[in-house]
């Protein structure tokens, strides 16, 4: 497959660097870059070669600045849920890969580019990265897997507030969340990554396989699968709301979202 929005780079022994390549739109997701990354994702799982995958994005700005508004705000409810069932085919294939990912955030991740981060084993951040759930002020939900991830690494409580707030973290208050597991310079972000992954890429990656397996499964009180349809279905009803009709359009145009209040979700029927 060509990739459009994704670069590659590699480094010895195993290393693989998969960098999110739309840096004009501060690498946001569209369908295009999701169908990239699933695909490279099913890759690599299976690469024998490649035994560390790192994830980031091009330039200093954003990691992954959310997925796109632009593409997103005109979707019906059915849409919505196809949309995000595509998110959790690819951040699946990162959370549930054989082998170790890490999260390289180099600037923002929001929204979709903090639920890629956050479906990683961890995340490292540079000094600049901001982290956040901002979609209520879009009037929707997490769709990528933040409504079951973030409270793994923050607790419930701290989760439900981030969520419901919309609120953004920079790096230092991310790390003493727990959300981060290290902070380092932007010129210092990818070589000290690519040195945590050359700690883990000399071990037996058979013990490593096994021992994420079971690190996943024990965090589980419930099928991943369910919990995130759950998430998909809730996200795609919401569109074609008065209130997420209001917040798309208020952030492509700039200004202030007015939301009505509590709104009734849009009903019509789901894919099963």
């Amino acid at each position: 497959m060509t990739y459009n929005f994704l670069k590659t780079e590699t480094y010895d022994p195993g290393i693989l660097i998969v960098k999110i390549a739309r840096p004009d739109a501060l690498n946001a997701l569209n369908t295009q870059v999701l169908i990239e990354l699933k695909h490279i994702l099913s890759e690599e799982a299976q690469n024998p070669k490649t035994r560390v995958l790192i994830l980031t994005g091009e330039g200093n700005k954003a990691f992954i600045a959310g997925a796109d508004i632009s593409e997103m705000h005109a979707k019906s409810a059915e849409e919505g849920v196809q949309f995000a069932q595509l998110g959790h085919e690819a951040t699946k294939l990162l959370e549930l890969m054989p082998k170790p990912t890490i999260a390289a955030v180099n600037g923002f991740a929001l929204g979709g580019g903090a639920e890629f981060a956050m479906a990683c084993d961890f995340i490292v951040a540079s000094e600049n990265a901001v982290l956040g759930q901002p979609e209520v002020t879009l009037g929707v939900i997490p769709g990528f897997g933040g409504t079951l991830r973030l409270s793994k690494f923050v607790g419930l409580p701290r989760a439900k507030e981030l969520i419901f707030s919309g609120r953004k973290v920079k790096a230092q208050e991310a790390l003493s969340l727990g959300l981060v597991n290290h902070v380092f310079s932007s010129e210092e972000l990818i070589p000290n990554t690519i040195e945590i992954a050359r700690s883990m890429s000399q071990q037996s990656l058979s013990a490593i396989a096994r021992a994420k397996q079971l690190l996943n499964e024990f965090s589980e009180s419930a099928g991943l699968n369910f919990k995130l349809d759950a998430e998909a279905q809730a996200f795609g009803r919401l569109f074609g709301s008065a209130d997420q009709i209001e917040g798309m359009s208020a952030f492509l145009e700039k200004r202030k979202p007015h939301f009505q209040g509590l709104s009734t979700p849009n009903t019509q029927e789901q894919p099963q």
